[in-house]
């Protein structure tokens, strides 16, 4: 799929957002092979200037006769309507894309890939257009895997609690005037999300439909399904937009077809490639968002026996949305692609 190079062009489409500046801090940390970085974003944002790997990228305004001759990869993290039109016109002339929206995941001839958990979907890109999973998906899978592995899901019961940063950048700041506004006691004004969201939860996250699920939650439950292999696996899910800047969070039960005893899950947990356990409730350690804020592991605590049904087991998983949820995970797609380049 990739050419085994020394250096590779990277084209960023939605750098000015949350989760495009976050794609740049990763390429710089992780010493990205950058051989040539491309900016891209709407007009109001374009010829600002944004640093990655020790030099200032000017952002180029997206347009239809935008030129993305000699780059190899395309993180698209933009709007559904960006990736419908780019994604395929970029795919066709050759460039690897890994798109962060919700518009190709369900495309079964375009892989939705973890790569610590199903990096061998990547083989089927043919389209060369690679999806990543919904920011609660990806956490949720991690830790998700290692179990099924072992002693087979057949129930999963998911409950998340997503911070703003989800949204993106106008949702982080709504949260920062309301919390102004309410401790200064003036009126309070919600524009991104249909309810105040400062000191409130909202259990709606996307569009109801006619079942009354939220667009979010069939999307947890069917890329899961994909990821995991499992199409007719049962997972229900309610998510809930609370007033955290940064890090989902998820209480999930899961129901097995054999024992696994907590301290089993523990290990198996602890084995898993991105994942840290932090479960030591007498000492009161359990993971928050404040711990996994900018880190890249996913968390797992308060691992424990649901005594309500049979080989039960309760977990709670902390990850921060914008690394692993998006920006890190696109990457380290990008980072197995060159690994195995000519393999």
């Amino acid at each position: 799929m990739i050419a085994k190079k020394s250096h590779y062009t990277v084209a960023v489409i939605g750098a000015t957002g949350a989760v495009g500046k976050e794609s740049l801090e990763i390429l710089e940390e992780r010493k990205f092979p950058l051989g040539g970085l491309r900016l891209f974003a709407s007009k109001r944002s374009a010829g600002e200037t944004l640093p990655c790997q020790g030099k200032s990228w000017t952002v180029e305004e997206l347009t239809p006769s935008s030129d993305f001759n000699g780059v190899d990869f395309a993180f698209i993290s933009a709007t559904d309507a960006v990736s419908r039109e780019y994604g395929p016109r970029l795919g066709a002339s050759g460039v690897v894309v890994i798109d962060d929206s919700a518009v190709f995941r369900m495309d079964a001839d375009v892989p939705l890939v973890v790569p610590e958990v199903n990096a061998h979907a990547l083989a089927k890109a043919s389209r060369r257009i690679i999806a990543i999973p919904n920011c609660t998906t990806t956490p949720l899978v991690m830790a998700l895997k290692p179990l099924h592995d072992a002693a087979r899901i057949k129930r999963v019961v998911v409950t998340t609690f997503q911070s703003v940063s989800g949204t993106g950048a106008a949702a982080m700041d709504e949260l920062i005037e309301q919390t102004k506004a309410l401790l200064t006691f003036q009126e309070v004004k919600a524009e991104v999300y249909p309810h105040q969201i400062a000191f409130n939860l909202l259990p709606q996250i996307g569009s109801f439909g006619e079942g009354g699920d939220c667009s979010e939650e069939v999307k947890i439950v069917r890329e899961t399904q994909k990821i995991l292999g499992v199409p007719n696996m049962r997972i229900t899910t309610t998510t809930v937009r609370v007033p955290v800047m940064r890090c989902h969070s998820e209480a999930v039960n899961v129901e097995l077809e054999r024992p696994l005893k907590p301290n089993d899950a523990r290990a198996l947990l602890t084995a898993m490639p991105g994942v840290t356990v932090f479960d030591d409730p007498v000492r009161k350690l359990y993971p928050m968002p404040l711990d996994a804020s900018g880190k890249d592991d996913v968390f797992v605590g308060r691992i424990r026996e649901d005594q309500s049904v049979n080989n039960g087991l309760n977990l709670w998983i902390v990850s921060d949305n914008l690394r692993k949820g998006a920006a890190l995970n696109a990457i380290q797609i990008a980072e197995t692609l060159i690994a195995t380049a000519g393999a």
